[in-house]
């Protein structure tokens, strides 16, 4: 996956030009990670650019990305307890101290994770796990995404 999509994610995807993107919601883009040494790791992003913190949403749009982020979070953890037996929870986060636009990080947690991270923020873990090639986003991941979208779709669909 190459291209300039990585500067503008949220101007990407308006624009269907962002190839992370899992599905359209109401207030958001479903993306899976870039990297994936937890195996499902997804992100959720505002569908505004120009929104820089929840705060910033008008409320009616506010409880929406919090709903999103509840199905994303769901669907995420749905797969990841029907692949990995190991599967224990997953963790989900707003920080926005890097990036400038609202996002929220979707964390699945696994008990084969290295002891001295596996109760701890994933940030924690060693620089090296970020930018190892064997964890980029690839083709390899193609059954993860399908299967997080679809289970985004049947939560949708559900009333």
């Amino acid at each position: 996956m190459t291209g300039d999509w990585r500067s503008d994610r949220i101007g990407a995807a308006l624009k269907g030009e962002n190839p992370t993107v899992l599905r359209r919601l109401a207030a958001s883009f479903a993306v899976i990670g870039n990297v994936q040494f937890l195996p499902g790791y997804s992100v959720l992003l505002v569908d505004d650019p120009d929104m820089q913190r929840l705060s910033d949403l008008p409320r009616p749009k506010r409880l929406s990305f919090l709903s999103d982020m509840d199905h994303l979070g769901e669907a995420v953890g749905c797969v990841c307890r029907r692949t990995d037996p190991a599967f224990r929870r997953v963790n989900l986060e707003i920080l926005g101290n890097t990036d400038p636009f609202l996002h929220a990080h979707v964390w699945p947690r696994f008990e084969w994770e290295p002891p001295d991270v596996v109760d701890r923020p994933v940030w924690l873990y060693p620089q090296g796990r970020w930018g190892d090639e064997q964890f980029k986003l690839g083709p390899e991941h193609d059954a993860l995404r399908d299967a997080i979208g679809n289970e985004l779709d049947q939560l949708r669909s559900k009333p």
